[in-house]
């Protein structure tokens, strides 16, 4: 959440790609796994006082990062400002406080522990091979690496939580859950995330 996580892009973009792998499919677990485990059962009133504040940092980061991803050109710093967006969905779904937006967001974690995992090690080995991360210099790779093109593609769906991926079945528990909440605030955060997909594709 803003303003916890704004050295993430920066430390996925200095780190080699093993650190990235590890970094974004444990260790950011951590946050949401310390909510569920510790947070929630340890000091309910606590969460449900702090739920307003909780539910408009998650949007902030949302918006942040959607938008700081859409003017970035390095292939490592999208990925990473789409994680700090998918935790913060994850976020609003654990405080929703009911049992669906709960699966939702441990599934999520799950599901994208696996994916941005993948991605980083596809970007990983891209670096390998021509040296650069940045966007501008991979026109035409479809015809140079096909079967990479491909993989890249399906855990870019995955990604986005395209129908038929385990995100969307999380994504939509979470928005499940969440519009007990509030459905404005799911409708406005279903509306962001229609973001999500434009800088990927």
């Amino acid at each position: 959440m803003i303003p916890f996580h704004i050295w993430l892009p920066l430390a996925h973009t200095e780190g080699n790609t093993s650190a990235s792998i590890i970094l974004a499919a444990i260790l950011l677990k951590l946050g949401t796994y310390g909510f569920i485990r510790f947070s929630i059962p340890f000091f309910p009133d606590a969460n449900l006082y702090f739920l307003p504040f909780i539910t408009i940092l998650s949007i902030i980061g949302i918006i942040y990062s959607c938008i700081s991803a859409l003017s970035l050109i390095d292939l490592k710093q999208i990925i990473a400002y789409s994680s700090i967006a998918h935790m913060n969905i994850s976020i609003i779904g654990i405080f929703s406080n009911n049992i669906h937006g709960l699966l939702g967001s441990y599934s999520y974690s799950i599901s994208h522990g696996l994916v941005s995992g993948g991605l980083f090690l596809l970007v990983g080995l891209l670096y390998d091979r021509y040296h650069t991360r940045t966007l501008k210099y991979y026109r035409g790779l479809t015809f140079i690496m096909p079967i990479y093109i491909t993989i890249f593609l399906l855990f870019t769906l995955s990604n986005i939580s395209f129908p038929g991926t385990f995100g969307f079945i999380s994504e939509f528990l979470i928005y499940l859950g969440s519009i007990t909440l509030n459905p404005f605030i799911t409708i406005f955060i279903g509306t962001i995330s229609f973001i999500l997909p434009t800088y990927f594709l």
